[in-house]
């Protein structure tokens, strides 16, 4: 177990170390180490520091947050195909940063309002997925599809009445952008403080993945936990979402890879997936920068190039 986290944090410094030294102006190692001691010149330090720095940062805290949540929600659904966005979250974040875009606001405004829409469509989904009894995993799940489906709709409608000058910026929100990020630190700040919180939990998820009621005959309280894991997996993600807008695929494969090569063991698992995740969106970001540079990809897109085959590779081995 220590020795996977320590190799699996020497490999996210790397990730940032080589996010920092590349883009459309090379980093040398040798500037780069003066500019971490403190030294190096102006233009090296306001480059890597002003600059760099906060969107590597940004993107590490956005990828651990939508891999440690894709985690969780593989647990609660009891479903290793299940990802952050499963429950339509990512559909209310778009709607809520849309219409702030669409209203002329701030970026402030739209990470605001992004984060509001969120939290609204968590408590939508669960609240129609509660109803008068109780929910399962299966109703739970089949809610937040339709609810995703009718943002989905909204998100259309929105588009073909939106002016033509905003679209640009509402379809790359909308396709995950890393340097839209207002400030990298309310990612990595409840990045970190989600996986203090929930490895006391680990021991009980471990037993929850194998079922509700093997779990209760355990001793342990299932529906507290599947709350608990609910509505932190939904804070994770409206996080996310609110930094980066919708980046898809780092959720859903994370998790399943790390499940496969590490085992099930979610004390493993869950800080794995903080340090894997954004150890992936760092150099996807990075390549986001650089493949056509001076111009930039949206991460999403990057994601979206890797993901697709390395999940259909995992479906064919794991079968």
């Amino acid at each position: 177990m220590t020795r996977s986290l320590l190799g699996l944090g020497m490999l996210a410094l790397a990730s940032m170390a080589f996010a920092l030294a590349l883009g459309s102006v090379t980093v040398s190692p040798a500037d780069l180490w003066q500019v971490i001691q403190g030294e190096g010149s102006t233009l090296h330090r306001t480059l890597l520091l002003d600059l760099r720095l906060p969107r590597t940062l940004a993107a590490f805290g956005t990828g651990g947050l939508l891999a440690v949540a894709g985690a969780l929600m593989q647990v609660l659904l009891r479903n290793p195909l299940a990802d952050p966005y499963v429950l339509g979250l990512s559909g209310g974040a778009a709607v809520g940063a849309l219409l702030a875009m669409l209203m002329g606001m701030g970026t402030l405004i739209i990470s605001g309002s992004a984060f509001a829409g969120a939290m609204l469509a968590t408590v939508l989904v669960f609240g129609l997925a509660h109803g008068t009894g109780s929910w399962t995993p299966s109703r739970l799940l089949l809610t937040g599809v339709v609810v995703a489906a009718g943002w989905g709709a909204v998100i259309t409608l929105m588009l073909a009445i939106t002016p033509s000058y905003k679209l640009p910026g509402m379809l790359y929100w909308l396709m995950g952008d890393v340097s839209y990020a207002r400030s990298p630190w309310p990612a990595v700040v409840v990045l970190a403080v989600s996986v203090v919180v929930i490895m006391p939990l680990a021991r009980n998820l471990n037993v929850l993945a194998r079922g509700p009621m093997q779990a209760a005959a355990l001793g342990v309280s299932v529906r507290p936990l599947e709350w608990t894991i609910y509505v932190l997996a939904s804070l994770l993600t409206a996080t996310a979402v609110t930094t980066a807008g919708s980046i898809g695929f780092v959720g859903l494969i994370v998790p399943h890879m790390l499940r496969l090569i590490l085992g099930n063991d979610q004390r493993i698992i869950l800080p794995a997936s903080a340090l894997a995740g954004g150890t992936l969106l760092v150099l996807a970001d990075t390549l986001a920068r650089t493949m056509i540079a001076p111009e930039q990809l949206p991460v999403g897109v990057i994601t979206a190039l890797l993901g697709v085959p390395t999940f259909l590779y995992l479906l064919h081995r794991s079968r």
